[in-house]
């Protein structure tokens, strides 16, 4: 695509709106940025941004600047029905995601992986699998790094794995992965989507412009995902509960991957290093993607053996007076927290709460009932969470992330686990759930050097409400 004299606006200016304005400006277009913060809430940005010739609009939108583009990107925390978006499409205006036009310019191949769990341990793996294979990789997307910040890097032989959230795929048009991975569909961000409906509509995009030349990784034990596999592009399954003809699945102590009649054992079981029967899928998506890609069997085991996980996805953080401590911020909906409650065998201190997604948190009481001594509150979805789960678990309105480490290093027993799984967004405490992550890790390891310290002869920590 040709981007010289284009009048380009990108919407928002967070990570992905700062790199496509500087992306478009670098290659001639005429830029601007619109963003209703003011110009002290985006920091060091905005000289950035000036430098590179882009007009800044900030504080605020002005409908007649949406109008006047020939192509607008707005950034994934936009809504895809913000009312000056419509107004501008009514008008002709292309809008696009940020994914959509670094389509235009990738070169390699192209590993797209969705779903509403799983999705940054499984891009993560495929590409820490095809590194140690030797592949030259890039790791980009929903998972950190703007794809449209990778371009200059890619090379003819470069694969690129992006993890792809439903606010990017719902505004592509052309954007065709060689690959793609539909992990699993649960209800998640349906204040966003309004429906079920419109979020899975979203993100079985990510099928929409494959062909048969392509390949479609689908979750076989995932009834809510087969509705949406494709039809014309050759689809591969992953399962942990049954025998699939093409992809992978579990063979007695044995990951084995199938196709054209031809089965190749991988990897046993009992090597993968990941907690959890999440992970176990994970994994079998991650192996049929890398195979798919061209890995070798040995190199694929080689790589799963020596994959140590994803920061704030049950990230072990410490073991403190026989208790231990895993940070999995990342369980941002439902569903993720209950598959975090499922990876122990029980007593579990949970830590819940943080911005609601419209979600249900009743589908927690008979998990927490079975697993868990007590759920620890936080931010604004506590009442509503408190109201649904009552009567399954004790209940503690801690409030604040430091008031509910707190009590749960009084609380806690050894052998017990305490375990950061929200259910929810962290944006009414937090910058994002790497924030929250990173602020439970430094707590805890407040509570370490107090429990170090008593070791040393110093006060012995308080343990009044121990269970």
């Amino acid at each position: 695509m040709e981007l010289k004299g284009k009048r380009v606006l990108v919407v928002g200016l967070a990570r992905t709106g700062v790199a496509t304005a500087l992306f478009c400006a670098a290659r001639g277009a005429l830029v601007t940025a619109t963003e209703s913060r003011g110009e002290a809430e985006i920091g060091d940005a905005v000289a950035q941004l000036r430098a590179a010739g882009a007009i800044l609009e900030l504080g605020g939108h002005l409908e007649e600047t949406f109008l006047q583009q020939d192509l607008i990107v707005p950034s994934p925390g936009v809504p895809a029905d913000f009312p000056l978006l419509q107004r501008a499409r009514a008008k002709g205006v292309k809008v696009w995601s940020e994914i959509e036009l670094a389509y235009r310019f990738l070169q390699g191949k192209l590993i797209g992986i969705t779903g509403s769990n799983g999705k940054t341990t499984t891009t993560s793996l495929v590409e820490h699998i095809l590194r140690t294979a030797e592949f030259h990789t890039i790791l980009a997307g929903n998972i950190g790094t703007p794809l449209i910040s990778c371009v200059n890097g890619m090379t003819s032989t470069t694969v690129t794995v992006a993890e792809l959230s439903s606010f990017q795929l719902e505004l592509i048009e052309d954007f065709r992965p060689n690959i793609s991975v539909f992990l699993n569909l649960t209800p998640d961000h349906l204040d966003r989507h309004g429906s079920m409906d419109c979020y899975a509509a979203a993100k079985a995009r990510i099928f929409e412009n494959q062909t048969e030349r392509d390949a479609a990784i689908v979750n076989a034990d995932d009834a809510a995902t087969l509705a949406y596999a494709p039809k014309r592009t050759p689809v591969y399954w992953f399962s942990r509960k049954q025998d699939v003809e093409q992809g992978t699945a579990v063979r007695g102590d044995q990951i084995v991957f199938q196709r054209d009649g031809k089965e190749e054992q991988v990897i046993k079981r009992n090597e993968i290093p990941l907690v959890g029967e999440h992970n176990l899928e994970n994994v079998l998506a991650a192996v049929a993607a890398a195979r798919l890609a061209g890995a070798e069997p040995g190199a694929i085991a080689k790589g799963v053996r020596s994959f140590a996980g994803v920061e704030h996805r049950l990230e072990f953080v410490a073991e403190i007076g026989g208790a231990r401590y895993y940070n999995d911020s990342k369980a941002t909906n439902v569903d993720a927290t209950l598959k975090a409650l499922e990876a122990f065998a029980g007593r579990v201190l949970i830590i819940l709460g943080g911005k609601d997604k419209g979600s249900d948190y009743r589908v927690l009481q008979q998990p927490l009932k079975q697993k868990a001594v007590v759920a620890l509150l936080i931010g604004a979805a506590s009442e509503k969470i408190e109201a649904q789960i009552a009567g399954s678990v004790e209940i503690e309105r801690a409030g604040t992330l430091e008031r509910a480490v707190a009590f749960a290093s009084r609380a806690a027993r050894p052998g017990d686990v305490v375990l950061l799984a929200p259910a929810c967004a962290s944006f009414d405490q937090f910058e994002n759930y790497e924030h929250r992550g990173r602020v439970f890790k430094e707590l805890v390891r407040r509570v370490e050097q107090q429990w170090a310290g008593a070791a040393a002869g110093n006060p012995a920590p308080a343990n009044a409400g121990r269970r």
